[in-house]
């Protein structure tokens, strides 16, 4: 398969994301941590080594953690897998059943969604660790489906007749959306027997989507072809490197042991949620420490949690287009947020008036050219589906701009729209290559100089393009793929290092404190949203992709003071809270619920907001 990133690329320190919490120093990056001592006496319950080698047609899924996990007493691997692992016939076997499907996406009995889209992978193993070369956002060119294939396990079970077991996450991708459905495979494999692979077992029954969910599984056939791997030595390295760089991490049930007089009760941390079984996964970023929530399918916990593949929807306009507006700030002074959007998108003219919108305005959701001010009315129009579903670039920018008419002077008027941080973030693009030349790209200068420099997972290195394709233009609104560590190392960025990497200044920090409303006047640099339904009048408030509630004592009298908690968000239910506490609390779902003043008050009696 070809890679659609350098070598270099997939050698960085951020190929390896979910490895474990082991740290190693740099003169042992040869063998991960987390070695495996058991005697290999496994009292295994599910997938055995008679149901890997059969043909019969895998019923339903089974438990995720009784199939797919490392056993208690799991012994170090015996076998080595290096090379490549293709699935035979995927694209028309396995179980299917549809559980949710309001954009009436699946077609039937025959439809390619309904299956897994071809898969050929290379594989090294480091220790018990079994790495993807190739990690990140894939495109199979698949009508259905794309793929993120995470690093896994290989270990050695006294059941399994000398071959060695190995189990690895992955995801498949709705092509051209952010939809994330996570699954797992599991395999046994050897170098020495002349069947080198067994059947591959997989299911998928968890996902962020709320408009299309199912449970999808089957057992396939498959070859593995044992070879050296280009830069395998550089990948096992890397794996070490990753690890040495992931964030201490403790369950999050251990806030109350860590804070034993602040009398926390952690069932608040979700009450008021009507749908708790539609949240991906949560957690908690204080005092340097990352204490992390379940991730919970519909086949119990899944296997691989710290590696779960989730999408960040609008998460994204904060953590990608509004960033990167900081990164071009701070690169070429604070009058980029002035530029012009005319004069970096030829295509302004097809729709509404953009003589004099810039960046700063396109960035606050006050472009003046849009259809309503009402509650989502333009990002759920008619208009706004066309844009969404367009894969062409020309086509897509468009329908970006075609629309809206001109309604309001620019910076005045708040009006949510994706179009429109797809059309700032080309105009970005646009002004990056004027500085750099025409083979520069936002996104993989973000990639370069920020999110790599913080040790984003490889998954978080790649974006959502035009054309379905590796190489087509950032969307900016919606389109990257995180997991835990990801969310919370880019809320270390913003929130506790001020837009530093390594004592370097990244980010240019007057935007960044507007962005988090930590200015004197927050309300004279932001916009209020007019259709937000609180108790309080203009207590919600928009600035640069970031969202901020002003919290009061006459709405919250628990508190003595006011403040403000500002917040990335992304359909569905997902919220990324910063808080003015140094805290990063985060929550992902798709049960379109936004619910975390439950949190809130509780961060609170660990540290106080209120002094």
């Amino acid at each position: 398969m070809k890679l659609p990133i350098s070598l270099a690329r997939l050698l960085s320190w951020a190929t390896l994301a979910s490895l474990g919490a082991t740290f190693l120093s740099a003169s042992s990056l040869s063998i991960p941590g987390d070695p495996l001592g058991g005697s290999g006496n496994v009292n295994r319950s599910a997938l055995t080594y008679g149901d890997l080698f059969s043909n019969t047609a895998a019923a339903s899924p089974v438990d995720d953690r009784a199939g797919f996990a490392v056993p208690a007493n799991a012994a170090a691997p015996s076998q080595t897998f290096e090379g490549s692992l293709t699935l035979s016939n995927p694209t028309s076997s396995g179980g299917f059943r549809l559980l949710r499907d309001d954009e009436k996406i699946d077609t039937g009995t025959d439809s390619p969604w309904r299956h897994l889209a071809s898969f050929s992978f290379q594989f090294v193993q480091n220790g018990s660790y079994l790495i993807p070369v190739q990690q990140g956002l894939v495109i199979t060119g698949s009508l259905a489906w794309n793929y993120i294939v995470g690093p896994g396990r290989v270990w050695q079970e006294n059941g399994d007749h000398g071959y060695a077991r190995a189990s690895l996450p992955f995801a498949v991708v709705l092509r051209n959306h952010n939809c994330v459905h996570n699954g797992q495979m599991t395999f046994l494999f050897s170098n020495k027997k002349a069947t080198h692979v067994s059947q591959v077992r997989y299911q998928i029954t968890q996902e962020t989507c709320e408009y299309f969910k199912f449970n999808m599984w089957g057992q396939l056939s498959a070859t593995y072809v044992p070879s050296k791997v280009a830069g395998a030595d550089e990948v096992r390295k890397a794996t070490a490197a990753e690890m040495e760089n992931r964030l201490p991490t403790k369950p999050f049930s251990a806030l109350a042991a860590d804070y034993p007089n602040s009398g926390l009760d952690l069932a608040n941390f979700m009450s008021g949620r009507k749908f708790p079984e539609d949240v991906t996964t949560y957690g908690l970023f204080i005092n340097g420490v990352h204490y992390v929530g379940n991730c919970q399918t519909r086949s119990g916990m899944y296997a691989f949690c710290d590696n779960m593949r989730f999408a960040s929807y609008s998460v994204a306009k904060s953590a990608f287009a509004g960033l990167a507006l900081m990164w071009l700030g701070q690169q070429y002074g604070s009058s980029v947020y002035g530029e012009l959007i005319r004069n970096h998108v030829p295509q302004y003219v097809d729709g509404g008036d953009w003589t004099n919108v810039t960046f700063a305005n396109t960035s606050d959701m006050a472009t003046g050219n849009y259809i309503s001010t009402k509650e989502e009315e333009d990002e759920d129009g008619p208009y706004e589906d066309a844009f969404t579903t367009a894969e062409p670039y020309a086509e897509k920018i468009k329908d970006a701009f075609t629309p809206f008419p001109h309604k309001a002077n620019p910076g005045t008027t708040f009006v949510y729209q994706s179009s429109a941080t797809f059309i700032l973030t080309q105009a970005m693009n646009g002004y990056l290559q004027q500085r750099q030349g025409s083979g520069a790209d936002i996104f993989n200068s973000i990639r370069d100089m920020v999110y790599e420099p913080i040790h984003l997972s490889q998954g978080g290195l790649t974006t959502l393009r035009t054309g379905n394709s590796a190489t087509g233009k950032p969307f900016g609104g919606y389109g990257l793929f995180l997991i835990q560590d990801d969310v919370a190392k880019i809320g270390r960025l913003l929130n506790n290092r001020g837009g530093m990497i390594d004592g370097k200044q990244v980010l240019e920090p007057t935007r960044l404190k507007e962005s988090l409303f930590r200015t004197a006047d927050p309300i004279s640099v932001s916009l209020p949203v007019p259709w937000s339904e609180t108790p309080v009048q203009d207590t919600y408030r928009y600035h640069n992709y970031f969202w901020a509630r002003h919290m009061t004592p006459a709405e919250f009298p628990q508190y003595h003071c006011d403040f403000w908690v500002p917040l990335m968000s992304g359909y569905g239910g997902n919220s990324v809270l910063l808080l003015p506490n140094g805290a990063t609390f985060y929550i992902f779902s798709d049960g379109e619920e936004w619910e975390w003043f439950g949190a809130v008050n509780e961060i609170n009696k660990i540290a106080p907001f209120c002094h």
